[in-house]
């Protein structure tokens, strides 16, 4: 688990920092052919997928509400493993907190290393002398990974959205985003019922039965 929660830190933070020192705000590489993917290059000072949050309040309640869950998570993750839950469930909670803590690393910390990252004009500076551009738990998240598989305006027989500009996959997110997506989709489609059995007492009572 812990390996898992290094790899996905390693991955998200290295990806992350490359593309804030060597990138400017809106900048995009193609990685994939017929323009179906890109890194594109945004600050989110919000959530997860470009939701956002407003406000230096706003902020400053998501930082604090991220650190409140990623708590909560491993302490849950602890019980897990002192109940021998499988591999895999505890594999998917893993994917989940180190999502988690790949963001708030960010939110907590980007704001005072770096300097703002300017639009299409440079990228920004890691460690600048006249200090960071904002301050601790009031850091931007960087988000890169960019796939609009779909762009153009859809059939007019198409319920709803007939006739209109369309465009899937929209929003831009980060491997710490793609992480918790994966860990929570994981759970939803392979371990829900892993769940029943993560109450000790009713495992305690099921190992007396046996008995």
């Amino acid at each position: 688990m812990w390996l898992i929660i290094l790899v996905v830190l390693i991955l998200d933070q290295t990806v992350k920092i490359w593309v804030k020192t060597n990138l400017s705000l809106g900048e995009d590489i193609p990685i994939l052919w017929g323009d179906k993917g890109f890194i594109h290059f945004v600050e989110n000072p919000g959530m997860a997928f470009g939701l956002e949050l407003g406000g230096e309040s706003g902020k400053l309640i998501l930082s604090l509400f991220r650190i409140a869950v990623i708590t909560i998570l491993l302490i849950f993750i602890h019980k897990l493993i002192k109940i021998k839950a499988p591999m895999g469930f505890l594999a998917c909670f893993a994917l989940i907190a180190a999502g988690a803590l790949g963001n708030i690393i960010d939110s907590a910390f980007y704001g005072l290393i770096f300097s703002a990252s300017p639009y299409h004009a440079g990228a920004a500076e890691m460690f600048p002398e006249a200090g960071g551009y904002a301050s601790f738990l009031h850091g931007k998240v960087v988000d890169m990974l960019y796939f609009p598989l779909y762009r153009g305006e859809l059939p007019t027989w198409f319920p709803i959205w007939g006739g209109k500009y369309f465009e899937f996959f929209r929003p831009v997110f980060n491997i710490a985003d793609a992480s918790i997506t994966t860990g929570v989709l994981s759970i939803i489609f392979f371990y829900r019922s892993e769940f029943n059995n993560t109450d000790p007492k009713k495992n305690e009572t099921a190992s007396e039965e046996e008995e």
